[in-house]
């Protein structure tokens, strides 16, 4: 189990990925890959948690690597199975800190998008993790 800045989580290193849902301006961060995970298209910030770090701080990394914007994390939404992938997600709400989005890994990322809440469906048909589209419900209406 890990500890740090208020982010605990079991991680299991050899397959756990951390999203990050980071939200500004009633907008949430999503990325399309250039290499579709199954039907997954559009997807948060996200990637392996590496042995040596918390959910909290891979959601920061990937964010960084992924699009070159520094967000911070707030706290943990929940963490499952991704039934479309198989994959163990933690799923971390951030804000953003500085920087503008844009495509930083070109080898990873097609291209990224600023949603707003109604939108969500289009970039998303499959729906989203409970409490994700919780929080989303909260944080895109202020």
């Amino acid at each position: 189990m890990a500890f740090r800045k208020g982010i605990t989580v079991p991680i299991d290193a050899q397959r756990a990925v951390a999203a990050a849902i980071v939200v500004q301006d009633r907008h949430v961060l999503l990325v399309r890959r250039r290499i579709a995970e199954g039907v997954l298209s559009w997807q948060f910030p996200a990637g392996k948690i590496e042995p040596d770090e918390t959910a909290g701080e891979a959601a920061v990394r990937e964010t960084r690597e992924e699009t070159g914007l520094l967000v911070a994390p707030i706290r943990a939404l929940g963490q499952r199975i991704h039934p479309m992938t198989g994959r163990e997600v933690h799923y971390i709400a951030c804000r953003a800190l500085g920087g503008e989005a844009l495509v930083a890994s070109v080898e990873e990322l097609a291209e990224l998008a600023w949603v707003r809440h109604g939108e969500i469906p289009q970039y998303v048909p499959y729906g989203l993790f409970g409490p994700v589209q919780q929080h989303l419900d909260t944080a895109l209406q202020r």
